[in-house]
């Protein structure tokens, strides 16, 4: 028998990535993570795995896979962009990536792995090219060292070797990041707990609430992975994203509209003040990016054909889930 791995199987996009792969009737998966946070097992609840192996032993579990691993994403990593412990965070994302990597190659197993936008700092060309890449900190340094490893080795390589660089991903499955989850999922919180959703005042020459990023919504994000696996013969770095940048203002109506089961505008919006800005971070200057937008041309070219939501979509679709999700509590 064959396996998948996927690591950080218990995470955000790793358990979307877990269930992607068991619509498709694969249920050899291996999961692995670290669930020193507990809760975050309930997001492989409803999928099927074959085995689960904590993080710590997954290198020694390894030599018994030799011959029977089909391909790894590697969806695990440290994403915590406050994070002041750089030791940890190299070890982490960094050499943790690489070890595995070269085990991958020295048995010619695909490797899928996630990479970052934070890798392009504050822009404000989101391509990748070496000249654009200016990580703000040490999470988007430890990104980019090894997408720059994964760059030596890619005219050598044994077998198929893929990163993504994730955008502003949002969708169901994100609960336990805490403060480090998607403004999507802040501001249906804020909205039940508060009555309103905060966004920041103007920033970066952006007026309130204008800072605009790449929004793309989780099952989006795991179709590109899945693409990948039946294109063994695509390797490289990649932008995952939508390609399109929108406003913060822009998501915060979304979910209003799709909570409240309106369609006002914006204007109508902060009239009824349901959108608070509030004061900017002290904690952020200089490490927050006012602007991202995917350059989707690398992706494209290598042939990918599916489209990706606009907020008003995504949205649509994750606020659909957690209203499931509570009616079944």
């Amino acid at each position: 028998m064959t396996y998948y791995v996927v690591t950080g199987a218990a995470g955000f996009i790793g358990s979307r990535l877990v269930a992607g792969l068991n619509r498709r009737g694969v249920k050899e998966v291996i999961a692995v993570d670290n669930l020193q946070q507990s809760g975050k097992f309930t997001n492989l609840v409803g999928c099927d795995v074959a085995d689960y192996i904590d993080q710590a032993a997954f290198f020694s579990a390894l030599e018994k896979l030799e011959g029977n691993v089909e391909a790894v994403f590697h969806q695990g990593a440290c994403s915590d962009t406050m994070e002041s412990d750089g030791r940890y965070m190299m070890e982490n994302n960094y050499a943790y990536s690489r070890r595995l990597l070269e085990w991958c190659q020295d048995e010619e197993v695909p490797l899928i792995y996630a990479s970052s936008a934070s890798v392009y700092g504050a822009g404000p060309d989101f391509r990748e090219d070496r000249r654009c890449e200016k990580p703000l900190n040490i999470y988007g340094y430890s990104k980019f060292l090894f997408d720059q490893y994964v760059r030596s080795i890619l005219r050598i390589k044994n077998s198929q070797i893929a990163g993504l660089r994730y955008f502003n991903v949002y969708g169901p499955n994100e609960t336990h990041k805490g403060r480090m989850a998607s403004v999507a999922l802040h501001a249906w919180q804020q909205l039940h707990s508060e009555g309103r959703v905060k966004l920041f005042i103007g920033s970066g020459g952006y007026s309130d609430g204008e800072q605009r990023r790449d929004f793309v919504y989780v099952d989006d994000v795991v179709a590109v992975n899945l693409w990948l696996l039946e294109r063994r013969d695509v390797s490289g770095i990649f932008n995952c994203g939508t390609g399109r940048a929108q406003s913060f203002n822009r998501l915060a109506v979304a979910v209003i509209n799709a909570v409240h089961g309106t369609s006002a505008t914006l204007h109508e919006i902060v009239g009824k003040k349901l959108i608070e800005y509030i004061p900017f971070p002290e904690a952020l200057q200089g490490k927050y990016q006012s602007f991202t937008e995917a350059d989707m041309s690398r992706l494209r070219a290598a042939g990918y054909p599916g489209e990706f939501m606009n907020v008003e979509q995504g949205v649509a679709a994750y606020i659909k889930e957690i209203d499931t999700e509570l009616r079944r509590k």
